[in-house]
């Protein structure tokens, strides 16, 4: 997922300040994941209350920037765009529902039983989220090649 962001970032960065901010967010949403899924697999215990409950807090602001900021920025001002978020978005919608449940089961305490599922819930999650961003990026490509 990094590789792919540093792709994008180099296709496209630089040529619009609200995406590039978005995209410095998905980078440290990334590397937050990836501390989480690091410290979770050499340590064999479940990280810290605090990461895991920060990571909560970035994967929301990124998803509430892109719901409220950048979508309607980046594809509402013309036909194609409107079609192309109107056919994106339910899949969207559904990445944003599953990061939700993530959100709602691990951002507080997390108890013995929701411990024993973490790693799943955050492999599953890493999964959605490299879906996502695939979708985000047909939406980026979007500007960059209807909105020059």
């Amino acid at each position: 997922m990094l590789q792919q962001l540093e792709s994008v970032k180099n296709k496209w960065g630089g040529k619009h300040q609200v995406i590039d901010k978005w995209l410095l967010e998905r980078q440290a949403l990334l590397v937050s994941y990836c501390n989480l899924a690091g410290i979770n697999q050499n340590s064999g215990c479940l990280p810290d209350a605090d990461k895991i409950s920060q990571f909560c807090d970035a994967l929301m602001d990124y998803l509430s920037a892109g719901h409220f900021e950048v979508f309607d920025i980046i594809a509402g001002d013309d036909s194609a765009g409107e079609a192309l978020k109107e056919q994106l978005y339910p899949k969207l919608k559904e990445t944003t529902d599953a990061s939700l449940s993530f959100n709602d089961t691990f951002a507080d305490a997390v108890t013995a039983e929701q411990a024993s599922h973490f790693d799943a819930a955050l492999a599953q999650l890493g999964e959605t989220l490299e879906e996502r961003f695939a979708l985000e990026d047909e939406l980026i490509a979007h500007v960059h090649t209807h909105k020059a």
